[in-house]
This record gives structure tokens, C-alpha cells and sequence, in this order.
């Protein structure tokens, strides 16, 4: 009986052991998983990765009143091709539509992604979310826009007349969408916006440059 005794108890001494070493190991393989899996949630809500995604009510509004500024110059560019006298005049639109027209589907993209209101494409005062434009006031509600009165008249003119009012107005219309870069650039949270707004100030301040030159202006 004693020895009977012994070996239960030898048993059950290795038994417990075996227990404590499983239990052990589950432990460690439950510590090694949620470690993996924080690692994975740390990787994906990184800086780098939410910084594309972040933006803000600048960059909504950068993108809303950029659209139409953009939609109007491409419209006063179109009237250059079968209206202009100057080759030079000519080019300078042709770049202008070349530049402008892929601006505003990336921006469009941006506004709908974010699910806010794309300015409809009429022209109109009422398609610019936010502006308060009076009747040919140059809708000052943003920095550059032509009035009605502005547009008819471009419309109507014609060689070298046509030149220099379209270079002039695109002057002006150009130095607005500076403006509202270099805001956007200050205030903007949307990595893309912000890189946009970079471009549209160095390529439209170097236009400004160009066409004040056919001007005669220094």
C-alpha cells in the first residue's frame, strides 16, 4: 500500500507540473497575439497613413472655389482660339486648359470622397458653395472672378483687342487664384490640397510674369 501510495503521488506531482507548464504556455502564446495584433493596429493608424486621408474645412472650401476659378478660366482660355491675334496669346490659353481642366476633376474627386457638395458646372454665383456675389461685381466674393458684364465683353472682342483684354483679365484672374493658394498652403491639412495649391502659386505667379510681359508692362 505504501508503494502504491508513492506512485499516485508521483503522479500527480507530474501531472500538476504538466498543467502549470501548458497553462504557462498558453499564456505566452496569448501575450505573443495580442502583442501582433497591436502592432498591426499601431501600423495601420500611423501618422503616415492617416495624414493622407486628414483634411479639413479649408481644404473643402480651397477645393469649392477653386472648381468654378478654374472652370472660368478655362472658359475665357477657350475664346482665345478663333478670337486671338497673338500666337503667343494662343499658347499661353492652350496651357491654361492643359493645366487647369485635370485640377478640376482631381479636386472634384477629393469633394465627393469627402462627401461634400461639387460646384455644378453652370457658371453661375449659385454654384459656388459659400460665395456672395452681387451682379457684375467681378463676384468679389472671390479674389479674381470676371463678372457677366466682364465675360460679354471678352466674348464680343475680337484680334488685338481680344489680346490685351484677355491678358489683363487673366492677370487679375490669375493673381486670385494665388490668393486663394497661398491660403490653402497656410491653413490646408490635406497633404494633396497643400501640394496643389504649391503648384498653382509657382505656375500661375510665373504666367502672371509672362503675360504682364505681353503687356509691355516690366
Amino acid at each position: 500500500m505504501s508503494t502504491i501510495r508513492t506512485r499516485r503521488a508521483a503522479v500527480m506531482a507530474v501531472a500538476t507540473v504538466t498543467a502549470a507548464l501548458v497553462l504557462a504556455a498558453c499564456g505566452g502564446d496569448d501575450s505573443g497575439h495580442a502583442a501582433g495584433h497591436g502592432t498591426s493596429a499601431a501600423a495601420s493608424a500611423s501618422p503616415s497613413a492617416s495624414a493622407s486621408t486628414a483634411h479639413n474645412a479649408q481644404d473643402v472650401s480651397f477645393a469649392q472655389g477653386m472648381i468654378p476659378h478654374h472652370r472660368q478660366a478655362l472658359e475665357m482660355a477657350g475664346l482665345a482660339a478663333d478670337r486671338a491675334s497673338s500666337a503667343d496669346v494662343k499658347d499661353l490659353a492652350a496651357r491654361i486648359e492643359k493645366a487647369q481642366d485635370p485640377e478640376i476633376e482631381t479636386m472634384s474627386g477629393w469633394l465627393k470622397a469627402w462627401g461634400e457638395d461639387v460646384p455644378a458646372a453652370t457658371g453661375s454665383a449659385e454654384s459656388m458653395p459659400g460665395m456672395d456675389h452681387g451682379a457684375d461685381s467681378g463676384m468679389s466674393g472671390m479674389p479674381g472672378m470676371m463678372g457677366d458684364a466682364d465675360m460679354e465683353k471678352l466674348e464680343k472682342a475680337s484680334g488685338e483687342a481680344f489680346d490685351t483684354m484677355f491678358l489683363t483679365m487673366m492677370v487679375e484672374h490669375h493673381e486670385g487664384a494665388v490668393a486663394m493658394a497661398k491660403t490653402e498652403k497656410a491653413k490646408g491639412a490635406y497633404d494633396p490640397a497643400t501640394a496643389m495649391a504649391d503648384d498653382i502659386v509657382t505656375g500661375q505667379s510665373a504666367e502672371i510674369e509672362e503675360m504682364n510681359k505681353l503687356l509691355g508692362k516690366s
